[in-house]
């Protein structure tokens, strides 16, 4: 049986039910909208104090996604400002959880602008953060003006943050269709982005409606999609980080799947 924890990505009113539902270590969720600008809030009963204590109470690890609509790295100052502001919230609020990581997109840039700049304005970003809680960039799967798509991409991205107050304490989230849908071949990525980032923290072990590089996030249930499952545990066990499902089906869909990985794991 693997030592590695294993989980999935759950609904936040009662991650630690869901978990268990899902018979999983870890709950990842969101602290309200992943498409809204509102500040985080933790709908479990009893609020942070309560939910902290329930997941120590079960032995539930607890990962935080922020929202999808943070993007630090643009240069449309409408979207790069509140967007500090929502990711600086969410990860205090993450904090006062007990989480073990918040996990955000590497965003992108617009059409005309200059890669660089987008890198850069990561580098304030995290200069300017207070980490009461490990922030975990992921891997994103589509996009020219990505900051995080391809590894070229991630490595300048890297040296980036490198140079920020803090930036040696970013962590790395690795999402399996990402990089499949992204292009990046999944047999050696896990090599080859610990040679740029020193280290994966998480592994969204998710399988992939599309094929290989095909710029789309539509995740599967793992062995149903385009992924080898080969491949896809391969990823897992050579990151020796925990690892949450992002796939459908509630909890009959991602229990098989956490089932799927421990029964390929062992």
């Amino acid at each position: 049986m693997t030592s590695l924890p294993l989980g999935a990505h759950v609904d936040q009113e009662d991650p630690i039910a869901e978990a268990r539902a899902r018979s999983a270590d870890l709950a990842q969720f969101f602290l309200g909208d992943p498409q809204g600008w509102k500040g985080p809030v933790v709908a479990y009963e009893g609020g942070a104090a309560a939910l902290t204590a329930a997941a120590s109470e079960a032995g539930i690890g607890l990962y935080v996604h922020a929202p999808y609509v943070i993007n630090v790295a643009t240069t449309n100052n409408r979207i790069r400002i509140p967007s500090r502001k929502l990711l600086q919230q969410t990860v205090t609020a993450a904090a006062e959880i007990g989480a073990l990581g918040v996990i955000v997109h590497g965003g992108h840039v617009l059409k005309d602008a200059d890669l660089d700049t987008g890198f850069d304005n990561w580098r304030k970003a995290i200069d300017q953060l207070d980490m009461a809680c490990p922030v975990l960039i992921e891997n994103t799967a589509g996009g020219d003006n990505a900051m995080a798509r391809h590894l070229d991409r991630i490595e300048r991205l890297w040296a980036a943050i490198g140079d920020a107050e803090g930036g040696d304490t970013v962590g790395f989230c690795l999402d399996t269709c990402h990089f499949h849908a992204g292009g990046e071949e999944l047999s050696s990525v896990v090599d080859r982005v610990k040679a740029i980032t020193g280290r994966i923290d998480l592994v969204h072990a998710n399988d992939s409606q599309d094929g290989f590089d095909s710029g789309r996030d539509r995740h599967a249930n793992l062995g149903q999609g385009q992924i080898s499952g080969d491949d896809l545990a391969a990823v897992v066990r050579s990151a020796g980080a925990p690892a949450i499902v992002e796939t459908p089906g509630g909890s009959d869909g991602q229990g098989a799947d956490v089932a799927w990985l421990r029964q390929r794991l062992a």
